[in-house]
């Protein structure tokens, strides 16, 4: 799924006053984490996870690997903050065909 700059624009209103689903700990990004964002998007469709590390490499490394092994599409990193969509088959959140 390919989204326009309205479109992300629009996700990233949407993602404003989210909290973040799923927190990364010390051991980093495991196969249990990534389980967990699997089954919040599934569930959410549009959600924020927490990345707690300063270094910029590392952090890419990682919001790489969730959009990876979930399907979802980056919408936007703030400091530790990566915003995610992900359609479901109900598909909840309704994106304006711009």
């Amino acid at each position: 799924m390919n989204l326009n700059k309205k479109q992300i624009q629009y996700l990233k209103g949407q993602a404003h006053s989210l909290k973040p689903v799923v927190l990364l700990g010390s051991n980093g990004l495991t196969e249990g984490v990534v389980a967990e964002i699997d089954a919040a998007l599934t569930h959410h469709e549009l959600i924020k996870v927490k990345i707690p590390t300063d270094d910029r490499e590392i952090k890419g490394l990682i919001v790489e690997a969730i959009c990876r092994e979930t399907n979802a599409i980056k919408i936007q990193v703030i400091g530790k903050t990566l915003v995610i969509f992900r359609q479901s088959d109900e598909k909840k959140i309704h994106i304006p065909k711009l």
